[in-house]
């Protein structure tokens, strides 16, 4: 472009850009977009009237900003839509996924296949420490009670609680997250 061609675009823009830029936001209500309308429509409207007659700049810049609100807003109004759709297929899923969670009965899933586990585990502890386990966990006896039947310290009473759960630990690591979950929300 040369220096007139600059000059003139300069003007066009200083004396249309701030009514462009107020018609825009009052249909689109975003700044930034309205900003954006606002210089392309001027850009527009400077190359029509560099290869075209315009008798009427404004009324043809005002068809131009007019059509590029409109397209904005068509296209907002298609994300509204499609966000829309999607946020009811997503409600749908998250439903169907409650129902079915509230359907579920975790222990009647679980705790045939975790007594087998506890069972299995219970068989392996060294007899002194099955029987520290069960007396605490099963009969619900005090630490020092458990030491005075057995004749041990309390301080070996919490050896033999600490080795049985490090046990169940290491046989119910898959499970631990969902006891985790239940006895979280529960």
């Amino acid at each position: 472009m040369d220096d007139l061609n600059i000059n003139s675009f300069n003007a066009l823009y200083t004396l249309y850009y701030r009514k462009s830029f107020l018609f825009a936001k009052s249909y689109v209500h975003d700044e930034q977009v309205a900003e954006d309308i606002a210089a392309e429509a001027l850009i527009k409207l400077w190359e029509k009237l560099k290869t075209d007659i315009i008798n009427s700049p404004q009324a043809m810049l005002l068809t131009i900003l007019k059509n590029k609100s409109l397209d904005y807003l068509r296209l907002e109004q298609n994300k509204l839509n499609a966000m829309s759709e999607l946020s009811e297929l997503y409600v749908r899923e998250l439903d169907i996924r409650v129902s079915s969670l509230e359907a579920c009965d975790p222990s009647e899933i679980f705790s045939e296949e975790v007594n087998q586990i506890i069972q299995a585990t219970l068989r392996t502890l060294p007899e002194q420490t099955r029987r520290v386990f069960k007396m605490s966990r099963f009969e619900n006896k005090m630490n020092k009670e458990i030491a005075e039947n057995l004749g041990i310290t309390v301080k070996g009473v919490e050896y033999h609680i600490s080795r049985a759960l490090k046990e169940f630990r290491i046989s119910l690591k898959d499970y631990l997250p969902l006891f985790y979950f239940f006895f979280y929300f529960h």
